[in-house]
């Protein structure tokens, strides 16, 4: 079916017609408007619903990156540009109702096969990731072209097409092109609210594709002039119900130990049992582990066990410490180690931007301190509006590969620096390749012009992070080990003698700021290279 779309597109390419140079009264064969107006509106309605739902079908394997959604954005205009060109030439050839509505019918058809086409389209893509033998930017642009192309330059082709229908006299061409286009218009609104808001969080991204589909093509099965065409149609339909019912999704991306995965309103989850390393939640493209939990072993020998040395940077000693405000929240490994450590006296605040995020931790990995209180909101809007201060600030909310900007910048270590106390220290996880240190060095290099002392350590060989701290005065002692065994906590004593690698940053070269913050194009570079198997950039 996907060629009897083409062939209209090229059908439409090749049509040649005259435009009469004066205005003249237009004549075209009997139009039931407000079905064409309804038209407009649920095409442009569907148009934004497929683009909201494509960043989310890509989501699994390429992540919601800034570079994804210039992707999906792009390409969609990219696709309706080329429909309304078609669109203008075909219904000034052959201005018939029933030919605008078997376009929108084979669009609405091919829309609802877009989920079912997405796993081996999407799955050969992240391959090529996995192995870095293709790249982020090129696996999905070519995932987003094959699924989208057909279906979105078909639906482009509505806007003229329907202009021409309803416009019976050129001296009211402005005013029914005014028309098509607000319904237009407000059907996209409509369609970028209600798959977020409603459809995505509550049946998924296959069903939305769906619901979308089979709305679009039920309203062409009403519009059909003849019983061949309700014919058809109705076989559309029929298919689209048989995929949606005997189809089984299965798991998005199949992983052993897999324990639950869905949708939030934010984001793609996984929670996985691994043996021998405990309950993990994966996010998204799955490239890391945001949380960890295993009920038999409180250290993870992973990057969060890091955040536990913090009050030794600033000189504190366990007792010293009473408040800690996680940004990142996750699962709740942080809290759960913290307080284990330095005892459930310590209050937390724990921010997470998704809630669905929050009450998985609590449902499937213990997130139950009662000194935790957490908040379903962004970091750093809950650093502007709190007034508490924090002996330890945490900051685990960068999603690999991409990073958020805001959170990255001068003005929000600035933002983190006005919570601490005065003996506070400031602690973030930075994901790294295991040979290029860009990323650590302008994270570091920013927080160091704002915090007067700034550590890092590198973690052993065989993790991609480093984990960066601000304080206020310099460390006591840079033999992190001698200060662990003065605690007399024995996870300290243990994570210290991995950290064997700190150094100070003593200089501030490369800031970034709210506006100008390209951590996205540095993340690019890093993973273009070390697809390539480069190795320039800053090493160690």
């Amino acid at each position: 079916m996907a060629w009897s779309g083409i062939r209209l597109l090229v059908k439409g390419f090749f049509l040649h017609t005259e435009i009469q140079s004066s205005p003249q009264p237009m004549s075209p064969p009997k139009v039931r408007v407000w079905l064409v107006l309804l038209l407009a509106f649920f095409s442009g309605m569907t148009v934004l619903a497929v683009e909201i739902s494509t960043s989310r079908l890509l989501a699994p394997f390429f992540g919601t990156s800034i570079i994804i959604w210039a992707v999906v954005i792009g390409l969609t205009l990219l696709y309706l540009s080329v429909g309304y060109w078609f669109g203008g030439r075909l219904a000034d050839a052959s201005p018939q109702e029933s030919r605008l509505f078997h376009i929108v019918a084979i669009a609405a058809f091919l829309v609802g096969l877009i989920p079912f086409l997405a796993k081996p389209v999407l799955s050969i893509s992240s391959q090529a990731i996995a192995s870095l033998s293709g790249g982020l930017f090129f696996g999905s642009l070519v995932g987003v072209l094959l699924l989208l192309a057909v279906p979105l330059t078909m639906l482009g082709m509505v806007s003229p097409f329907a202009i021409r229908l309803v416009t019976h006299d050129v001296r009211h061409a402005g005013h029914r092109a005014g028309q098509i286009f607000a319904l237009s218009t407000v059907g996209s609104i409509v369609g970028a609210f209600i798959p977020v808001l409603v459809l995505i969080p509550s049946v998924g991204t296959r069903s939305t594709f769906l619901i979308f589909s089979v709305g679009l093509l039920s309203l062409t099965l009403i519009a059909a002039s003849t019983p061949l065409r309700r014919s058809l149609y109705s076989v559309f339909l029929a298919i689209l119900i048989v995929l949606w019912i005997a189809v089984d999704p299965g798991a998005v991306r199949p992983a052993d130990g897999l324990v639950l995965e869905g949708e939030s309103a934010l984001q793609f989850f996984q929670v996985i049992d691994e043996p021998n390393v405990g309950r993990r939640l994966v996010l998204n493209e799955g490239i890391g582990t945001h949380s960890i939990f295993n009920p038999n072993r409180l250290l993870t020998d992973g990057p969060w066990d890091y955040f536990l040395l913090a009050p030794l940077m600033a000189n504190q000693q366990p007792d010293d410490v009473s408040s800690l405000l996680v940004i990142g929240l996750g699962a709740g490994t942080v809290p759960k180690q913290f307080t284990s450590v330095y005892g459930s006296d310590v209050a937390i605040d724990g921010v997470e931007i998704d809630s669905r995020v929050i009450e998985i931790g609590q449902e499937y990995f213990e997130m139950n301190e009662p000194n935790l209180t957490t908040h379903a909101e962004d970091g750093r809007t809950f650093l502007q509006r709190t007034a508490q201060n924090y002996d330890v600030i945490a900051v685990d909310a960068y999603r690999q590969p991409y990073i958020p900007f805001h959170l990255v910048t001068q003005e929000f270590f600035l933002a983190a620096r006005d919570r601490l106390n005065n003996n506070g220290v400031l602690a973030l996880n930075a994901g790294r390749t295991l040979t290029d240190f860009r990323l650590v060095d302008v994270l570091s290099e920013t927080m160091r012009s704002v915090f007067p002392y700034v550590y890092v350590i590198d973690l052993p060989s065989g993790f991609s992070n480093s984990l960066i701290y601000g304080t206020f005065k310099p460390i006591a002692d840079t033999d992190l080990r001698s200060q662990a065994l003065a605690t007399n906590q024995s996870a300290l004593a243990e994570i210290s003698n991995r950290a064997w690698k700190l150094r100070e940053v003593s200089h501030a070269n490369t800031v970034y700021t709210d506006d100008l913050a390209p951590v996205e194009r540095l993340i690019d570079d890093i993973i273009v290279r070390e697809a390539l198997g480069g190795r320039s950039g800053r090493q160690r």
